[in-house]
């Protein structure tokens, strides 16, 4: 399930490698996506099968490697908002129900929500949930879908970065499950900087950020 539909110009991806105590290898991503870099780690074992904007929407997937955008196990998808902090009813609590509104509207009878709550990235506000499905028939096969859900209000625009899961259908999908607390933790440090004009990848400025 994608969030966003987008087309055409593709942003930088810059890739620093780091190794997290008790964890697999892993890569520190720093991506300018409009206003900001937005940083976070990604395991090794995920690469990027898609990457696209359309007008003020921007998306990036990571799949594991030797998956597709259409036939995934797992994926990790990262999605910028150009401007929305000027609309007046925006907040990472309000990004993140409409999303999950998507989700709901898939799968009526076997949808179900964890709120982990309101949390800070450094000084940016954000909201994480755990989101599902039990049963969708989007995809080769009609499986169960679960997402691991953090929004971003940024300076100027806002960011998401999901990590969704596809398997069996299920009665309900496991949002309560202890695996997406470690995976929001491998995710981390997950930061948004400043672009600094002239600077290049691997973007020095950010590269220390939490």
């Amino acid at each position: 399930m994608r969030t966003f539909t987008t087309t055409a110009v593709i942003f930088a991806l810059s890739l620093v490698s780091t190794v997290q105590a008790q964890a697999p290898q892993s890569f520190r991503v720093i991506s300018p996506i409009f206003g900001q870099l937005v940083s976070f780690t990604m395991p090794s074992n995920f690469a990027v099968v898609f990457e696209n904007t359309k007008g003020g929407h921007y998306i990036r997937e990571a799949a594991l490697k030797g998956e597709t955008p259409e036939q995934w196990t797992q994926m990790i998808t990262v999605t910028g908002e150009k401007g929305m902090t000027l609309m007046p009813d925006a907040t990472p609590e309000n990004l993140a129900g409409a999303i999950a509104s998507g989700f709901r509207s898939a799968c009526p009878d076997s949808y179900a929500a964890q709120l982990l709550g309101a949390m800070t990235f450094g000084r940016f506000e954000a909201f994480a949930a755990v989101v599902g499905c039990g049963r969708i028939d989007s995809g080769p096969t009609r499986h169960s879908e679960t997402a691991l859900l953090i929004t971003l209000k940024g300076t100027t625009d806002y960011y998401t970065i999901q990590w969704a899961e596809r398997g069996p259908e299920t009665d309900e999908p496991p949002v309560r499950d202890e695996r997406w607390q470690r995976r929001l933790n491998d995710l981390n440090p997950i930061a948004l900087c400043p672009i600094v004009a002239g600077e290049a990848a691997p973007y020095p400025s950010c590269v220390n950020k939490s």
